[in-house]
């Protein structure tokens, strides 16, 4: 009795073992790569926001910060909205001797910003999306109704 109690026991944790992993492989997201990253910087003096594109390989200047992104993914458009992307960001001091100090290097996350982000006294800067431009161009524009002639 003791024998065959031990062994419906093992095999039910094996059991839920295995819906765990597959409830876990499951929730994983599938991340494609995307050209171009969309970013927003704020400039905490005057409190104004930019947003502005990049390009994978690329870099961008956003006041004294140099920003390159190294990689940008995200999923499609049929599973949950998320976006990251991998940023090296570099403030640059003209000071006669140009002076480079990096001040973030890691990922960003568009659906969390706060979980990796710059830590800057003047500005801040966060991942906004992963675009690919030939989705947009392959989405067909809705037809408009034509004006009534009554």
């Amino acid at each position: 009795m003791k024998r065959s109690f031990a062994i419906a026991a093992v095999f039910s944790t094996c059991a839920l073992i295995g819906a765990a992993t597959i409830t876990v492989a499951t929730a994983a997201l599938d991340y494609r790569p995307a050209p171009v990253a969309q970013l927003q910087g704020l400039d905490k003096i005057t409190a104004r926001i930019s947003t502005f594109d990049v390009p994978v390989g690329q870099m961008a200047k956003f006041g004294t910060l140099q920003i390159t992104v190294d990689a940008c993914y995200r999923t499609p458009p049929e599973e949950l909205p998320e976006s990251a992307g991998f940023l090296k960001i570099s403030d640059v001091h003209e000071d006669g001797r140009e002076s480079r100090d990096e001040l973030f290097s890691g990922w960003m996350f568009a659906s969390s910003p706060g979980l990796s982000g710059l830590e800057h006294p003047v500005y801040d800067v966060w991942l906004k999306e992963c675009l690919n431009p030939e989705d947009a161009a392959n989405q067909t524009p809705q037809a408009q109704p034509a004006p009534d002639g009554n």
